[in-house]
C-alpha cells in the first residue's frame, strides 16, 4: 500500500507558531551587539542585531533579534560567533560568549524583578495613602 500514490505517510505535529519547540528554554535578553558570525558553509560575516532572546536547546543555544542586514528576525547560533561587540559598553568578547550573555541575561532578569518589586511597592503606598 506504501507504494500508492495517494499514500500520504503521517508527519508529526508542528509546534504552535510562536511557541518554543519541546526543550527549549527562552530568555529574555536586550541590547545592540556587532558580531562576526561563521555561517554553516564556513564563510564568516560582519552583523548588527538588536537582541530580543537567548533561546537555550537540546544541543544549541541561539541569540535571536533584528539583524540590521537582513531587515527582519534572525536566529544566531552562539557557537558560531567568532566575535562579539556589545554596543552599550564598546566591550569586545571573543572566547566565554554564551557565559558573557547567559551573565547578562540573568542580571537583566534580576534588574527587571527588582524594577517590578518597586513598581508594585509604590502602587501599593499610593493606594494606602490615597482618600477612599
Amino acid at each position: 500500500m506504501k507504494d500508492n500514490v495517494f499514500f500520504a505517510p503521517e508527519r508529526p505535529a508542528r509546534p504552535a507558531p510562536g511557541s518554543a519547540p519541546v526543550g527549549w528554554r527562552t530568555l529574555p535578553l536586550a541590547g545592540h551587539f556587532s558580531l562576526v558570525y561563521e555561517d554553516a558553509a564556513g564563510a564568516w560575516s560582519n552583523r548588527s542585531l538588536d537582541a530580543r532572546e537567548l533561546r537555550l536547546g537540546p544541543g544549541r543555544t541561539l541569540l535571536g533579534g533584528i539583524d540590521a542586514r537582513r531587515g527582519g528576525y534572525r536566529g544566531f547560533r552562539v557557537d558560531r560567533i567568532r566575535r562579539l561587540v556589545d554596543g552599550a559598553t564598546g566591550e569586545r568578547i571573543e572566547t566565554g560568549i554564551l557565559d558573557r550573555l547567559l551573565g547578562r541575561a540573568e542580571a537583566q532578569r534580576r534588574a527587571d524583578a527588582l524594577r517590578i518589586r518597586r513598581q508594585t511597592r509604590l502602587r501599593r503606598k499610593a493606594a494606602v495613602g490615597s482618600p477612599a
